[in-house]
């Protein structure tokens, strides 16, 4: 997605974040039409030569609109994923970012009610939350999915948890 990529390069090479006003038009027409007015979880993946280089995102919306939560989490994917370091200008053409719109989450009785590549999941247990958005390379099953998220959130195996599930628009 363009407003992705321009937020970060815009904050990487001129150390400035881009607002709303700098991205209306013609030139945006992979946003969402409403997303100058909606409001929705978002989380942005970046990927260099295939492999994982930063992926921040919120479940729930903290921004005024979607368009701002994209940029705001397409920055801090880029510089703020405790993961990697920051990424540099020189890195900027060989990156792929793609955008997860999110849905509300929904919570769920069992895990019979997932599906890897159709459902994201959210386990909590306390204080404690994970989640892992759906149809991922490598991850093919539902036992997999929970377990990726419980590791992410610190749950550990005998720990009791709660799960969510949602689904998302994937923009490339």
């Amino acid at each position: 997605m363009r407003l992705a990529r321009y937020s970060l390069e815009s904050y990487i090479i001129l150390g400035k974040r881009i607002g709303r006003e700098d991205v209306k038009g013609p030139k945006w027409d992979d946003m969402p039409s409403d997303g100058y007015e909606q409001r929705a979880g978002v989380f942005v993946s970046i990927h260099k030569n295939g492999a994982l280089r930063g992926c921040i995102g919120t479940i729930l919306p903290n921004c005024e609109t979607l368009a701002d939560e994209i940029m705001q989490n397409a920055i801090s994917a880029g510089t703020a994923d405790p993961r990697f370091p920051a990424i540099e200008e020189e890195e900027l053409e060989s990156l792929e970012i793609s955008v997860d719109v999110l849905n509300k989450p929904e919570p769920i009785d069992s895990a019979f009610q997932l599906d890897v590549k159709k459902y994201g999941v959210i386990v909590t247990s306390g204080r404690k939350r994970g989640l892992l958005l759906p149809n991922l390379d490598g991850v093919d099953t539902i036992e997999d999915q929970i377990a990726i998220a419980c590791r992410k959130a610190g749950i550990s195996e005998d720990e009791a948890y709660s799960l969510e599930r949602f689904e998302v628009v994937r923009h490339l």
